[in-house]
């Protein structure tokens, strides 16, 4: 693959700063590495492959030559900077949700729907990091059974509200009201039923967001999904409890071969000798784990498990460059 010229906005930032780091340690075709951080970071140096790179700002100039960028700056940024970026000829992967349902925007998890890589427009989209590691569980058992309907609760780390979120925990572990916390409650000891803004019907946006956006990359419009979103004090990794409902009936010893096969999934489901997934142990991970796997006896073609995934790797960089990785690659 020849070599890139890259920008990655939001530089300084928990998803910018492990861009980076995957970049180099992924051996990605490089050219330019330019960080692009706020007003407030600017001239910040941020650490790569040993060398040091010093963050600009975002300007209109910024973009020329530039091949590829990477936005994880919230989708404000997005929204103004994005259009400029691919008038300038670069290809954006857009980690916020600035553009996920844009109708001309493919949402793409590569394991799941690498094809829509192709159908960009100069825009790709990165998906929700719940949503991330629910459609790696889903499509190779929707493939075999067909899902009719999807029940997903998440147990959300505070690395999903980036530095605040983790700074907010340890100041409170330590004591130490932080003024500057993102949660309108006490995180420590607690668990809050709320992660990102509530709409009229009572659902938050985070909720709505996994609903919309598996449906979108399921391509599956009328899938019956809900979803409730929990921020637990973890900093490792997302869990989820999901219950499926099935088309018809399925075996598990199939079920968990669907899920090893699967690139990108570690099945961990020995619950006998303790083991199952958990946030601590896949914190830095790369894969999406899964366990607990067994009948719900209460329905008709019935599974609960349990899956847990690293937000800010798989959940966001990591995919991120994967779609990079296979854009290169082509069709």
């Amino acid at each position: 693959m020849r070599l890139q010229d890259v920008a990655i906005i939001g530089a300084s930032g928990l998803i910018g700063r492990k861009i980076l780091q995957l970049l180099h340690d992924r051996n990605f075709p490089l050219g330019r590495v330019i960080p692009i951080a706020s007003e407030n970071s600017e001239g910040k140096i941020l650490s790569f492959g040993g060398k040091n790179l010093k963050c600009e700002i975002l300007t209109e100039e910024i973009f020329k030559g530039i091949e590829l960028a990477f936005f994880s700056a919230g989708a404000s940024v997005s929204n103004k900077w994005v259009p400029e970026a691919v008038k300038s000829g670069c290809l954006v992967i857009d980690n916020s949700s600035a553009f996920r349902m844009d109708i001309d925007v493919p949402l793409v998890v590569p394991e799941v729907n690498r094809k829509d890589i192709f159908k960009h427009k100069g825009i790709i989209a990165n998906p929700n990091c719940s949503t991330i590691q629910l459609v790696m569980i889903l499509k190779p058992l929707h493939d075999l059974y067909k899902i009719n309907r999807v029940v997903v609760s998440t147990y959300q780390s505070v690395a999903g509200s980036g530095y605040k979120g983790i700074n907010a925990l340890n100041n409170e572990l330590k004591g130490i009201q932080d003024v500057k916390s993102p949660f309108a409650h006490q995180i420590a000891f607690n668990a809050l039923p709320h992660v990102d803004v509530f709409f009229d019907d009572g659902y938050t946006k985070e909720e709505h967001k996994m609903v919309h956006e598996t449906r979108k990359i399921m391509c599956v419009k009328d899938l019956k999904i809900t979803s409730t979103c929990v921020r637990i004090p973890t900093i490792g990794g997302h869990s989820e409890s999901v219950n499926l409902e099935f088309d018809k009936k399925f075996d598990l010893n199939e079920v968990r071969e669907a899920l090893s096969k699967f690139p990108g999934v570690v099945v961990e489901d020995d619950p006998v000798n303790n083991k199952y997934p958990m946030p601590i142990s896949s914190e830095d991970k790369d894969e999406v784990f899964v366990g607990r796997i067994r009948r719900d006896e209460s329905i008709k073609n019935g599974l609960n498990l349990w899956i847990v995934s690293d937000s800010v790797r798989k959940g966001g960089a990591l995919n991120a460059v994967q779609v990079a990785e296979e854009f290169l690659k082509g069709k």
